[in-house]
């Protein structure tokens, strides 16, 4: 073979193999020719806290509820499950009355009960209809147990009171102070059982120090912490 025959030969091997090479980058994985850009993703893919911002108190309301303790009351908005039985199932927000209307069971008063207590309620009217009827209640809005922070915090507004709190847990859950509050001169109102106002002073700096805890109250339903 002359060494015209062989350069002519070589050339059409490196086409074939620049044709084959072709066909696999073609079946290649993206990632395996992206290396760098895989990399930046990854370095960016750990979230920020500002990517998951703290839950607010209607989001928590829920979660915080314990069904041993809580009880229901007008404005609440429950979820009653029956087991197998979608149409007595549903969700509803109790009245001023106190009471609720279900399928079958009609009104019922459940003002006052704890979800553990409802359910053992409603399985027992629910036995004339139903067969060993199975009955979850949770507490999908808390809107009868409230209690407002007003003033010089961060958050003022009305927050939850779906589990015990106390003015230094409202302080906190309203994000603190801003920077003129006057930390010694706090306040709660509360309503009285004459119809008036009650004032407990909370004086920030003693009670963190530990000199006067018995200022630091567990809050009641209408209570409203005033930061001045």
């Amino acid at each position: 073979m002359n060494l015209q025959h062989r350069k002519c030969r070589r050339k059409l091997c490196l086409v074939v193999e620049g044709l084959l090479l072709g066909g696999l980058v073609g079946f290649l994985p993206a990632k395996s020719l992206s290396a760098p850009v895989d990399q930046k993703v990854s370095r960016n893919s750990a979230q920020s806290p500002k990517d998951n911002p703290p839950q607010g108190s209607a989001a928590t309301d829920r979660s915080a509820v314990n069904n041993d303790v809580y009880t229901a009351g007008p404005a609440d908005v429950l979820k009653i499950d029956v087991w197998q039985e979608p149409e007595v199932s549903s969700i509803v927000a109790v009245r001023p009355d106190g009471k609720i209307s279900l399928p079958l069971v009609g009104d019922i008063s459940v003002s006052g009960f704890t979800p553990h207590q409802l359910q053992d309620v409603l399985a027992a009217k629910l036995r004339a209809f139903i067969a060993n009827p199975e009955v979850s209640v949770t507490v999908q809005e808390v809107k009868s147990r409230k209690f407002n922070v007003l003033g010089e915090v961060q958050h003022p507004g009305s927050y939850s009171l779906a589990q015990p709190v106390r003015v230094l847990d409202a302080i906190g859950m309203a994000g603190g102070f801003r920077d003129f509050a006057k930390v010694t001169r706090i306040y709660v109102l509360r309503r009285s059982s004459d119809g008036g106002n009650l004032r407990l002073p909370f004086n920030y700096k003693q009670v963190i120090k530990g000199d006067d805890g018995n200022q630091n109250v567990e809050l009641e339903p209408g209570d409203t912490v005033v930061v001045p």
